[in-house]
């Protein structure tokens, strides 16, 4: 009979959460920190991609999840003045769950609480003392014989040095109007690379009936101040040159406060984990949203981490957790630098490539069906062979 653990979890975010869930499950005693006095979600929409829905589907929050999302059949982006297609990706026969954040936490968190998992509010986390958690409120829990770092992006505890990119975004949520855009893609505008709009809708909220759109604007990282100090009225007409079915969304942006900007960065720990302590989501690594995969790596990682506690003594299960995402993760980072400056990035030349070259050859075989595999989430493994009794059934729901 396995031993059962006492684990520490910094971070009720999407991975903090999922691993809770899955762990307790296990009959492991888990008890989650988070820094807020009621645990909240920061951000708008997101996509869960198949192998994220796997995930939430093994801890019971899938069928929530697909209640108040909107299913994504397509992404597609079109060059802002000729119109024409520079992005087409297809889920085929599958699908991307677009949720808003608050919408997706409610589902995990609502996992959580059916689970005998303790959740210790108001507790910032500041360090790690072996196999204690020290707190900004100068007390300390522990000893733990395993601390999960899902803190994500600021986290405390991981060694990660991550390295900023030059383009983030501001994000809004508005309510999805009368309008000609489907309710079943990704829609995407780009002028050169420098200019990028993009409006997906995501369900609905908690506790609400209304349908929700995300909409997001391309922005360098440190133009935020000037972005404010040209005033609302002048970028709402910039975007509405630009894109004139946008008109519906703007008119509901009414102040610039409505508008939160994000901020990216790019990075990977080559060893996400150490001595009694796993890093997992944002922790762990880093990357453009670009690819639409962040919240997936986040419940891949929690779920990794399980299988392989599930599996292996716990000295054995951190280094097979990070053999297991290995290779998934370093694909996805690696695809992200790739792709991330052909859309973001003050280049003309790489436009031109996206635009002449590389999306007339995205649409023909093999190209298509790469693609396809890459937003589903499942162009390699997404466990390694930590469970390879597992894949072939993963692959044939994904």
């Amino acid at each position: 009979m396995k031993k059962r653990l006492k684990i520490g979890i910094a971070g009720a975010g999407i991975g903090g959460l999922a691993a809770a869930a899955l762990l307790a499950d296990q009959s492991h005693d888990v008890t989650v920190f988070d820094q807020f006095d009621t645990p909240k979600p920061v951000g708008s929409g997101l996509v869960i991609q198949p192998v994220g829905r796997r995930v939430l589907d093994a801890i019971g929050a899938g069928h929530s999840a697909r209640a108040m999302g909107r299913n994504i059949h397509r992404m597609l982006g079109r060059e802002m003045r000729s119109g024409r297609r520079v992005l087409d990706v297809s889920y085929g026969s599958s699908y991307g769950l677009a949720i808003h954040r608050a919408a997706l936490f409610q589902c995990l968190m609502d996992a959580v609480i059916a689970r005998p998992v303790r959740l210790a509010t108001n507790h910032s986390v500041t360090r790690r003392d072996a196999a204690y958690l020290e707190f900004e409120q100068q007390d300390r829990a522990g000893p733990f014989d395993l601390i999960i770092d899902a803190s994500g992006a600021q986290s405390q505890l991981s060694p990660l040095t991550a390295r900023a990119l030059p383009y983030g975004a501001i994000w809004t949520t508005v309510d999805w109007p009368k309008t000609d855009l489907s309710l079943t893609e990704l829609s995407q505008r780009y002028r050169r690379a420098n200019r990028m709009i993009g409006v997906m809708p995501i369900g609905v909220m908690p506790g609400q009936t209304t349908q929700k759109a995300a909409l997001f604007w391309s922005l360098p990282r440190e133009s935020y101040d000037d972005w404010r100090a040209g005033g609302l009225a002048a970028w709402k007409a910039e975007a509405h040159d630009l894109w004139p079915a946008l008109a519906p969304f703007l008119d509901q942006i009414t102040s610039q406060d409505q508008m939160v900007m994000a901020r990216y960065s790019h990075g990977t720990l080559r060893r996400p984990f150490g001595n009694g302590i796993a890093h997992i989501g944002d922790a762990a690594h880093r990357a453009s949203p670009q690819l639409g995969q962040g919240a997936n790596m986040a419940l891949l990682d929690a779920w990794a981490l399980s299988e392989a506690l599930r599996y292996f003594p716990l000295e054995n299960a951190l280094p097979a957790y990070a053999r297991a995402r290995r290779g998934h993760v370093m694909a996805y980072q690696s695809m992200s630098a790739t792709f991330t400056p052909q859309y973001q990035s003050d280049s003309r030349i790489l436009p031109f490539v996206r635009d002449r070259i590389l999306f007339p050859l995205s649409v023909l075989p093999p190209a298509k069906q790469i693609l396809t595999a890459l937003v589903r989430g499942n162009i390699l493994p997404p466990l390694g062979y930590l469970t390879p009794q597992d894949q072939p059934a993963l692959l044939n729901e994904i």
